[in-house]
């Protein structure tokens, strides 16, 4: 089915991928605003205290995935949507509002429940919605909206945060508008896309495969009817129909995910979710100083590459949503797996021989390249695709829950590999891993292209 309402699908997929634009705006804003914020409540000199601040919000990311599924499966998608964007605009408007580090933390884990949420709901919602040819490029938006709102984040911390003048003490910075509000607007502006999330989450209509598994069928005809005309709703209806188990229309929770009859599946997910994580390159964002310092950069050269290193992440991102489709999921997870590890493999090897300058700058971006094409935002599209929708809700929030998981431990075992292995030992570490992963993908992974998600 080639011709669709594409005004009014792109509408629904752009509204629902706003959720991704605000997970990737909140989960990078806080690093511009970490030098200042620290000093505002005083724990600059307090490691644990400056990591209980960078990572509440991942806890709260934790949380939200661990709900997102079961009140998906119940209450529906568009729901849960609109209670995410509820949760990011609060938690927007109190982190900057606030003067007390406790409420700063509260606030934290409010926008991390949102993030938890909106990453496993907007992909799936995409999924449900959007006609199988185009499923890809669609739900490949929510991945581009994400870079989109890490880009922006980093944008407004540029434009917002006022140039610190050479011999600047800590008093000073406190002292001068960075401090005591420059980090603020940081996270007030995140504000104003959030409430354009809230007012048009009203205005998208829930899942029509979530409609019928629940008896809506007359709902579900007309959303579909919206999408493709009367044909295409017919021949969707009867194959969401048929897919509904012994016609109970009821969704299945964890017990029933995690049944012999679905842990294979089950399996596959989390592994691609969590290798998504462990292939490794979100540490050349969360460490790019560590990364291009140990390359011989100096700290200005580094933020100049860390620009270079969020365009080629969006450019190559358009890349994914045009070949998605075309080449298929299944070869884009080889081809990232298999060129990260041959970049990595690389890049290790030049660390062992103290290469330094603008080719580790070449291997870093062509690492983030690989990556933004593939890994990144296929593992998003199969992670909607790959479940019965009798379980998806549930199994999709599972399979976040194993992301974010993933995330967390790459992120804390950086700095110790690197200490111990050497950034050389790190990345051949990464590359056994991405190795790993091309012999599981060729082995396990389905061609799920231009199938039916029934």
């Amino acid at each position: 089915m080639n011709d669709y309402n594409k005004t009014f699908v792109n509408f629904i997929c752009i509204v629902s991928a706003m959720g991704g634009l605000l997970f990737g705006y909140d989960w990078v804003v806080i690093g511009g605003a970490k030098p200042f914020y620290e000093l505002f409540f005083g724990i600059s000199a307090e490691p644990v205290m400056q990591g209980v601040a960078m990572s509440t919000a991942l806890v709260g990311c934790l949380a939200g995935a661990m709900v997102a599924g079961g009140m998906a499966d119940r209450y529906g998608r568009k729901p849960l949507l609109v209670i995410s964007a509820v949760l990011f605009t609060l938690s927007a408007v109190a982190t900057g509002a606030v003067s007390d580090f406790t409420l700063f933390n509260i606030a934290r884990f409010i926008g991390g429940v949102g993030i938890g949420i909106a990453s496993a709901l907007s992909p799936m919602y995409i999924a449900e919605i959007s006609p199988a040819h185009v499923r890809g490029r669609l739900v490949s938006l929510n991945q581009m909206t994400i870079v989109l709102g890490i880009l922006g984040a980093q944008i407004v911390n540029w434009q917002v945060a006022e140039p610190v003048p050479a011999g600047y003490t800590a008093a000073d910075i406190l002292a001068s508008w960075n401090g005591q509000m420059g980090w603020r607007w940081m996270f007030w502006a995140e504000a104003l896309p959030a409430t354009a999330f809230l007012v048009l989450s009203f205005l998208i209509p829930e899942s029509p495969r979530w409609q019928m598994l629940h008896g809506r069928e007359d709902k579900a005809l007309g959303t579909l009817t919206h999408i493709g005309g009367a044909d295409y709703a017919r021949i969707e209806a009867e194959a969401m129909s048929e897919a509904v188990p012994d016609g109970t229309g009821e969704s299945g929770g964890l017990r029933t995910l995690f049944s012999r009859r679905y842990v294979s599946v089950l399996v596959l997910g989390i592994v691609v979710a969590v290798f998504q994580q462990w292939c490794g390159t979100n540490v050349i964002f969360n460490y790019a100083q560590e990364i291009f310092s140990a390359a011989g950069y100096s700290v200005g050269d580094v933020l100049f590459n860390i620009v270079i290193t969020g365009v080629a992440n969006v450019v190559f991102t358009v890349v994914a949503i045009y070949t998605v489709d075309r080449w298929g999921r299944r070869s884009l997870m080889l081809f990232g797996a298999g060129g990260l590890g041959v970049v990595y493999l690389i890049l290790g090897t030049c660390y062992y021989l103290h290469v330094t300058g603008f080719f580790m700058v070449v291997l870093v971006v062509a690492a983030i390249a690989c990556y933004a094409m593939s890994l990144g935002p296929v593992t998003w599209v199969l992670l909607s695709e790959i479940f019965p929708t009798r379980v998806r809700g549930v199994a999709m929030a599972t399979c976040t829950f194993a992301l974010w998981t993933g995330c967390t431990t790459l992120t804390f075992s950086f700095p110790s590999l690197n200490a111990s292995l050497g950034s050389n030992g790190t990345f051949w570490l990464y590359c056994a891993i991405c190795f790993a992963g091309f012999a599981f993908f060729k082995a396990r992974l389905p061609e799920t292209n231009g199938r039916r998600l029934e």
